[in-house]
């Protein structure tokens, strides 16, 4: 929802007579969220949305929770997942709650099918790969580190140049994925203490109209079922919208870090806000300043989160035994920190190469079954381990 975007073939009002060449009417489509009251946007039709000609459940979609719970610090190296299915299909879920599912995919399949989130927003973080997110919005092409925020009810793809790739995904249940509420102004403007602005976004960059007929197939996920609606006419149909509802991009390289004289928070890495969570960014950034600073983050608790932490670079200096793709979970109730000597190696240190994707949610999050087959079963020692020595070979390595 950054701004009012509109492309194609547009009427001069909402709601009024638009023709096609033959003659005919378009079919005009509110698309909007809060009922009548929130954002929205208006497309139009070749054909009718409505026009379904067949429509069956395709599959349920279970995540089972692991079934004895314990309190305690988890790692999962998803580098060890091997490639499996399309960008949905090659989901695997590893934690949830009410307001949001996080999975990873290792996609080795192309979408032969359309999709659509009837739940909440989806955003995919894409790891690795470039290719195109399709959609009746336009195609938006994509790239490493670009976060892709898809509004419910789109129907879209990704298109991939090649394959395998590497997809995080948070799927808001019920809701919506926004920019922070504290960077934007009364009239939704990004302000000048934001760390990213409009400039920084993507949207849509052409609408391809398509009006062939066949079978098309449209997957539609609502309620933990999958629904397989088989049109007769092409998805892409619109000839133009307008509005505030669409897909878009933001890459996490263009994430402007806040830093400070002293250790710095980490609301200060937020990027976006859902239901019941938030996501950051960690990205490359000069150290605190202070000539007393301490630059790794001080031992806390989370009273009132649980933290999930994907590492898109192993270049972190607070803990050792980290892969590209570990992700931590460190829940609340107890707390977590730099691990042995961490704080005595950063001392001194500049700047840190560090890159990754934090999402901490406000309810517990269940750990999937799935999970399971990834996890490291001694990283709640790993406080206990040798020390962490500082590495002196380059100045602004981390340690």
């Amino acid at each position: 929802m950054p701004w009012y975007v509109r492309m194609g073939q547009l009427p001069p009002k909402r709601h009024i007579q638009f023709r096609r060449p033959d003659g005919g009417l378009y079919a005009e489509e509110v698309l909007g969220t809060e009922g009548f009251s929130g954002i929205q946007s208006i497309l139009y039709h070749y054909y009718p949305p409505t026009r379904v000609k067949e429509f069956h459940t395709c599959y349920e979609r279970r995540i089972e929770p692991i079934e004895e719970p314990v309190l305690q610090h988890r790692h999962f190296r998803t580098g060890e997942m091997p490639p499996s299915g399309d960008a949905i299909t090659g989901r695997v879920e590893l934690m949830f709650n009410e307001n949001v599912i996080f999975s990873v995919a290792r996609p080795i399949e192309q979408m032969d099918y359309f999709y659509k989130n009837a739940d909440g927003d989806d955003l995919i973080f894409v790891h690795e790969g470039t290719g195109k997110l399709e959609s009746q919005f336009g195609h938006l092409r994509f790239r490493e580190g670009d976060y892709l925020i898809i509004p419910h009810g789109t129907i879209w793809r990704l298109v991939f140049d090649a394959l395998p790739a590497k997809l995080v995904w948070i799927e808001a249940i019920g809701g919506q994925i926004e920019t922070p509420k504290r960077y934007r102004n009364e009239y939704g403007q990004l302000m000048e203490h934001s760390p990213y602005c409009e400039r920084d976004i993507r949207t849509p960059e052409e609408l391809e109209t398509r009006t062939d007929t066949g079978d098309f197939e449209v997957r539609i996920h609502r309620r933990g079922r999958v629904y397989a609606y088989h049109y007769e006419h092409h998805p892409f149909d619109v000839v133009g919208w307008d509005g505030y509802v669409y897909p878009w991009a933001f890459n996490i390289h263009d994430f402007e870090p806040i830093t400070g004289r002293i250790h710095m928070p980490p609301p200060i890495h937020q990027t976006f806000e859902g239901p019941g969570f938030v996501v950051c960014s960690f990205c490359p950034r000069m150290l605190d300043y202070h000539p007393q600073a301490i630059p790794v983050p001080y031992n806390h608790s989370n009273l009132d989160s649980d933290e999930v932490l994907y590492y898109v670079n192993k270049k972190f200096g607070s803990r050792r035994g980290i892969e590209v793709g570990s992700i931590t979970l460190h829940p609340s109730g107890i707390p977590h920190g730099p691990q042995p000597g961490a704080v005595e190696a950063s001392l001194g240190a500049t700047h840190t190469e560090e890159m990754a994707v934090m999402m901490d949610t406000f309810r517990p999050l269940q750990v999937a079954k799935a999970a399971l087959e990834l996890e490291d079963p001694n990283y709640p020692y790993s406080w206990l381990g040798a020390p962490i020595q500082r590495d002196d070979s380059g100045k602004t390595d981390t340690w």
